[in-house]
């Protein structure tokens, strides 16, 4: 088995069958598991479309039902912005709903804009995840990819 699947199996092994069926949410503690798992591969990810920077928040907002703020800067570690979450809908909750669009998941800029994006959720509760810092993969060309900040 690889560290994925792995990772993936107890995930799935935190829901309770219930919990779909009662359409109520999954325990935040498997929000917090899919968080963590997520920390290595990219919060955030990039690419590079002609002349833009793309800075995607796809995988936070698959955890969106459980947070209240997705904040972030750019070359910085001011928090000094921050990414909508998305509405929850309890019968599907790591989905965005149907009515979606790109800007639910994407930041546009121009290209060579950030050298370097600071990333930190907040719960539901209010409480605060650590602050994690990206930069763009080098020599990737339009592919998506994220790397920690050295």
């Amino acid at each position: 088995m690889t560290r994925k699947s792995i990772l993936l199996a107890a995930i799935l092994a935190l829901v309770p069958a219930s919990a779909t069926l009662a359409r109520d949410l999954p325990p935040r503690e498997l929000y917090e598991a899919m968080l963590e798992g997520n920390k290595e591969g990219g919060w955030v990810s990039f690419a590079n479309h002609g002349d833009k920077q793309y800075l995607y928040f796809s995988a936070l907002q698959t955890l969106h039902c459980r947070l209240s703020e997705i904040r972030y800067s750019i070359n910085s570690s001011d928090l000094d912005k921050t990414f909508a979450v998305v509405p929850c809908n309890p019968q599907n909750p790591f989905a965005l709903p149907p009515d979606s669009t790109p800007d639910d998941i994407v930041v546009i800029m121009p290209l060579g804009t950030a050298d370097t994006v600071a990333v930190q959720v907040v719960w539901e509760d209010g409480e605060e995840s650590d602050i994690v810092v990206y930069k763009p993969c080098d020599n990737v060309g339009d592919q998506t990819c994220v790397d920690f900040a050295d």
